[in-house]
């Protein structure tokens, strides 16, 4: 499960939640009926819906699911009770031998490795599953259902492991919000950054350069540079200095910043060349601590905010890789902010409200704080094994959030190894969520770095450390843009922002005097020279989603104008070319 799917109403002992679950119980049922011989694994609810993963004897596909989705009805209508059970460890042994069910015998010897010596079972009619619950009191309280697709998924996602047939579908309480759901799908297929961002030719992905690594063509590019641009403006203003860092670092550093073991699965494997070993950078802030501990400081040098626009590498599993949103190579708007624990509050809640107004800037109205907490458990194993730190570091985020005012959550055992942090989860114009950024607060690796500084009283003092990224990476972000805008971006991000469609190939020199005006301008424009009616030209550039399209024949010619038509506006009539421009650039600058 993701933080996008825990942030949602998940909670499992919810009514949705039921709903699906038991969904989720009479699919597998249903799949069993019709495909005698199936094995079964896992099959949870989920933010949207729920799945199964089956082993079929023969590859199924969409085709089936009409049919299974039809013997699901039936067993709803039927109306069974779900019973619930509870066995001894010998007992469910023996039920996953008897039904010869592999995939069970594996969970319940996993559950009895982990320390229980119980398990619990949901029986409806004659299908009995193992299943933590909680179900439903009916079947006929599942509601609306619908089947929605089939995929290929590793068994316990990892690819080393068997490909197993999953199943996706959702339930809802009623078949009014199901229908409303299918609507806001079909309206998010339209908006699939992976459909549209081969339409409008931003990126592309190759076999040949490997799975998760995107390669940005021109048009995409010019959206990675605007944001780079605007994040670099952003920073300056705020006092940040940017820094560039090595691709790769020798593994003493990830040693020293403690990166390695708890994060070594998530890094690619190490080099190994002149006695060292070597990893690709997955993360920025070992470089910026040994930049800060490059020279001395004092308390007036605090505090330091370095930037960089770096590229990381993290190693994602294949079966986890999705378009512009799970990747393996990161262009990150990162940064970290060395303080003092009196400046602490202002500059988290700094950090805070930058985000703010670049969530105002991009349209983002709904969002949440996901304040991300340690577990006592976890201390020394998942998490840096000091106590107090944790606890004081905790209760400035804590009253930073709470004297900001902005909405958050609070959640345990999901921080950083090194400190709390806030994910930001943010919502698109339809309702996708996804988390965006982060904002972290890191008590440990200055002191694995032996970073100080040299208070008023002139003893060294070890700085607080903040990482923060509030753009996420430009790939996830942009991909979350294009769903977002449906590819309509604002002008300032448009690849091409204005075309001019000449009427007649007589026309094509005023066009190319026109275009030189506009470049000169600051204006992205160009000229369509293939000779096309207007009529398909304006098609053409309303399906590459050009924001302006400058129209000029005779007429234009003469009184050396442009007509102008605007994307979602029509028609904006005749207009001289210095008004134009003007036009063009104020939208530009002011970023609306």
């Amino acid at each position: 499960m993701t933080k996008t799917q825990r942030t949602k109403k998940t909670d499992k002992h919810s009514n949705l939640s039921r709903i699906r679950h038991s969904a989720s119980h009479i699919l597998a049922e249903a799949v069993l009926r019709l495909y005698p011989g199936t094995k079964i694994g896992f099959g949870p609810a989920t933010e949207d819906g729920f799945y199964y993963d089956f082993e079929f004897k023969k590859p199924i596909t969409d085709t089936n699911l009409p049919k299974i989705e039809s013997e699901i009805i039936r067993l709803i209508t039927e109306g069974r009770t779900f019973k619930r059970s509870v066995q001894t460890v010998a007992v469910a042994k023996t039920w996953a031998k008897k039904i010869d069910q592999p995939y069970k015998a594996e969970q319940i010897d996993e559950l009895k490795r982990t320390g229980h010596k119980r398990m619990s079972f949901y029986t409806s009619g004659d299908f009995t599953d193992l299943c933590e619950g909680p179900h439903v009191t009916s079947t006929k309280d599942i509601g609306a259902l619908k089947l929605l697709s089939v995929a290929g998924a590793y068994w316990r996602g990892d690819e080393k492991n068997k490909q197993l047939t999953r199943i996706y579908g959702t339930a809802f309480a009623t078949q009014k919000e199901l229908e409303e759901y299918l609507n806001m799908l079909e309206e998010a297929k339209k908006r699939d950054h992976r459909k549209l961002g081969a339409e409008l030719e931003l990126f592309t992905f190759d076999d040949r350069v490997g799975p998760g690594l995107p390669l940005w063509l021109p048009n995409g590019t010019i959206i990675v540079d605007e944001l780079e641009r605007l994040a670099k403006a952003t920073e300056l203003t705020a006092g940040y200095k940017q820094v560039r860092t090595p691709h790769i670092a020798k593994q003493s550093m990830y040693l020293t910043s403690g990166h390695l073991p708890y994060y070594e699965d998530s890094m690619f494997p190490p080099m190994e060349f002149e006695g060292d070993r070597y990893y690709l950078k997955a993360m920025n802030c070992p470089h910026h601590h040994t930049i800060f501990g490059s020279s001395p400081k004092s308390y007036r040098d605090l505090p330091l905010r370095l930037a960089e626009y770096g590229t990381c590498y993290r190693y994602e599993k294949s079966g986890e890789l999705f378009g512009l949103m799970r990747v393996r190579m990161l262009s990150m708007n990162d940064a970290h902010i060395y303080c003092t624990p009196e400046q602490f509050a202002d500059e988290f809640r700094a950090v805070n409200e930058m985000y703010l107004k670049y969530f105002k800037l991009f349209g983002i109205k709904k969002y949440i704080m996901r304040f991300s907490t340690h577990s006592k458990a976890g201390l020394g194993k998942k998490y840096v094994d000091e106590p107090k730190l944790w606890k004081a570091t905790e209760d400035m985020v804590r009253r930073v959030l709470k004297d900001s005012k902005v909405p958050f959550v609070e959640v345990a055992n999901e921080a950083a190894f090194y400190g709390p942090k806030i994910d930001v989860q943010v919502w698109s114009a339809i309702g996708k969520e996804l988390t965006l950024a982060t904002n972290q607060v890191d008590f440990a690796q200055p002191r694995r770095f032996n970073l100080t500084y040299t208070d008023k009283q002139g003893k060294p003092q070890t700085p607080l450390c903040i990482h923060r990224a509030p753009l996420s990476t430009h790939e996830r972000f942009i991909g979350f843009l294009i769903e977002h805008y449906a590819g309509i971006f604002p002008l300032w991000l448009a690849p091409i922002q204005a075309k001019i469609l000449p009427i007649s190939e007589r026309h094509l020199t005023y066009a190319k005097q026109i275009a030189n005006q506009l470049l000169a301008g600051g204006i992205r424009v160009e000229v369509d020279t293939r000779g096309e009616s207007v009529g398909k030209q304006i098609r053409e550039a309303e399906m590459h989603k050009v924001p302006y399209m400058l129209i000029v024949g005779d007429k234009e010619k003469s009184a050396k104008t442009v007509s102008v038509r605007h994307l979602t506006k029509d028609d904006l009539g005749p207009m001289a070319i210095s008004k134009l421009i003007k036009l063009l650039g104020d939208e530009i600058t002011s970023r609306n």
